[in-house]
């Protein structure tokens, strides 16, 4: 009786069986928290490059019209965005008229991150990200 409990033939299997499922889900966590974090700098980095481009225009109808062009040209280059999904809000700030603000709201519920398990503290399943630049110079 002895001689079988000092076998210890398998043991790397029921580790395996144990410890897979956790690792598993520390993976697939991983990939939906960075396909996340992906779309939430794809939408930045859009607004960041809409708002530094409107600089050229010389009135606030022009900056919003080439703000506009340039988020609807350039938004299908995200592979994680999709455009149907942004909402876009560009103008002079209402409090400072020297400052061109591009403000995009990104509905992401349909990334893969919702469907981790329940009790997790997940982030808002809205993106939202401004890009404020100083127009006229100095």
């Amino acid at each position: 009786m002895k001689s079988r409990w000092a076998c210890n033939r398998g043991t790397a299997a029921v580790e395996f069986a144990i410890l897979s499922p956790i690792y598993l889900m520390f993976l697939f966590g991983m990939i939906a928290f960075g396909i996340y974090l992906g779309a939430s700098h794809s939408v930045q980095q859009l607004a960041s490059e809409a708002a530094r481009l409107s600089v050229a225009g010389l009135s606030e109808a022009e900056r919003r019209e080439m703000a506009l062009a340039y988020i609807a040209s350039h938004s299908q280059g995200y592979g994680l965005v999709d455009p149907e999904k942004l909402a876009i809000t560009v103008s002079d700030s209402p409090s400072d008229n020297s400052r061109f603000v591009v403000d995009l709201r990104y509905d992401a519920r349909h990334l893969p991150i919702w469907n981790l398990f329940d009790g997790l503290v997940l982030p808002s399943t809205t993106i939202e990200r401004r890009s404020t630049v100083r127009v006229g110079g100095v």
